[in-house]
């Protein structure tokens, strides 16, 4: 697998985790719910057992008063055509049925006959043993009980209708359903509330970091009403101290070395004006010597100059000055000396006016434009575009490309790409693209490299500057 491809791998499996807040309120919703799961299966168990067992015992009860009364009420000459009267003084109760066996004659009910009854009853009353089951006869659910009467070659038979009891039970289970899903949507949200409490002492120090990561090294946590977080805030806030002092103590030092260095170097191109003035009376070689300090000398005075504007930007001490520019206009008459470059401007470019430092963000389209000549072979666009809350400005070259990899680097201090040859060839300093992105992100904005569009990797680069055209009092 490639670097490209392992890396939106990687970056495909972090989107895919789960926050710590989520996974809070998960574990919440999961533990209603197992609850809820066991507080309804074992509800819904013991109910179904009492009303069972309270439906059979007082169904038990009711057939052995009935068999009882039949048994008292019989005669040795007694026949079928005997029972119905016998039956009309029982017993009833209701959704059941009564099927009664004299010899091998039997009484059969409105909707039962013989053949409903399970053949298992059958069998122990056969052996003159009562027996119960419960059955599905005709699509319901029913209790059959058979009793014999020892006294007779007979047996009563009891069959009550469950269907009732089935219907209470399926109410049942709907509302412990509904239960279960109400206390899993409570338990959630009570997961949800107790991890933002729980979190909020962390989301402070992320929000913290990330000011400070943007520049505000004054950051501070404020003291929390626990003893552990206030631990926290203060090992917080002493890193962030120890931070503050150590960018600032490097921030004086690079700007005080830069000063000291001005002084010398001033002394350096007056005597090397005094020989340039006096070239043609050198030797070939000692003009050559003379030439390649030169050149070292102008870039050794860059280098000292844009060291001591990153010092600034370390130390906090850059500040915008901004005044109201038209974008396109400004952008045409800061390059109007490079003929090679097309413009691309949006139909509104007259009016495209926003709030902008003009030094800084003439600095960064020089930059931009400086190693597009050094390095990209020539710029050949400018672009300029617009969306509701900010302005892109691309600048594209015919160079050979940047790679991916050299893409999360090329903006850091001194980065040098492939393409920029050996240190001191190019006159580069290797702070240029650094302080194009550091007066982008003064503005608010931001700076990134791209393919042009349409082409594909090695066939040109597309930096693009953007800057937001809200907050522009900034």
């Amino acid at each position: 697998m490639s670097n490209e491809k392992y890396d939106q791998a990687q970056n495909l499996s972090y989107k895919l985790k789960l926050g710590l807040r989520t996974r809070i309120s998960l574990f919440f919703a999961v533990g209603g719910l197992l609850v809820s799961i066991g507080l309804s299966g074992a509800t819904l168990v013991l109910t179904r057992q009492q009303l069972i067992d309270s439906r059979e015992n007082a169904a038990s009860a009711f057939a052995l008063t009935n068999a009882t009364r039949l048994s008292n009420q019989l005669t040795p000459d007694s026949s079928v055509e005997d029972l119905p009267s016998i039956v009309d003084s029982m017993t009833k109760i209701e959704g059941s049925q009564r099927l009664i066996r004299i010899g091998n004659d039997w009484l059969p009910s409105q909707e039962l006959d013989r053949e409903d009854i399970p053949e298992n009853i059958l069998n122990r009353v056969t052996e003159l043993k009562a027996g119960q089951l419960r059955v599905e006869i005709n699509g319901k659910t029913r209790l059959v009980l058979g009793i014999p009467l020892q006294l007779f070659d007979a047996a009563y038979f009891a069959i009550v209708d469950l269907t009732d009891l089935e219907e209470t039970l399926d109410d049942l289970r709907i509302i412990l359903f509904g239960a279960g899903a109400g206390v899993t949507s409570l338990a959630a949200l009570l997961g949800w509330w107790i991890s933002r409490r729980t979190l909020r002492p962390l989301r402070n120090v992320r929000e913290a970091a990330e000011a400070i990561a943007g520049g505000r090294l004054d950051t501070r946590l404020i003291r929390q009403s626990d003893p552990d977080l206030d631990r926290l805030s203060e090992s917080f806030n002493e890193m962030a101290r120890a931070l503050e002092e150590r960018i600032h103590r490097d921030a004086r030092f690079a700007s005080e070395v830069s000063h000291e260095l001005r002084s010398p170097l001033t002394t350096l191109k007056a005597s090397v004006g005094v020989l340039e003035s006096r070239k043609n009376e050198l030797s070939k070689r000692s003009q050559t010597a003379l030439d390649l300090l030169s050149r070292d000398l102008e870039r050794f005075n860059r280098l000292v100059s844009e060291l001591l504007e990153i010092s600034g930007y370390d130390a906090g001490a850059a500040s915008l000055e901004l005044e109201e520019v038209n974008i396109a206009q400004f952008i045409q008459a800061t390059t109007r000396n490079d003929t090679s470059i097309t413009y691309m401007l949006p139909a509104n470019a007259d009016s495209l006016v926003m709030n902008v430092d003009k030094r800084r963000l003439a600095r960064a389209l020089s930059n931009l434009l400086d190693n597009a000549h050094r390095y990209g072979n020539g710029p050949t666009l400018i672009e300029v575009s617009t969306n509701e809350n900010s302005i892109q400005i691309a600048v594209e070259d015919a160079g050979p490309g940047i790679s991916i990899e050299e893409r999360k680097i090329i903006f850091d201090r001194f980065s040098r790409g492939s393409s920029s040859g050996q240190r001191g060839d190019d006159g580069g300093t290797g702070l240029g693209l650094s302080l194009v992105q550091e007066d982008a992100r003064l503005h608010g904005g931001k700076v990134w490299v791209e393919n042009p569009k349409g082409t594909e990797s090695g066939t040109g680069s597309r930096f693009v500057i953007e800057l937001p055209t809200i907050g522009e009092e900034l």
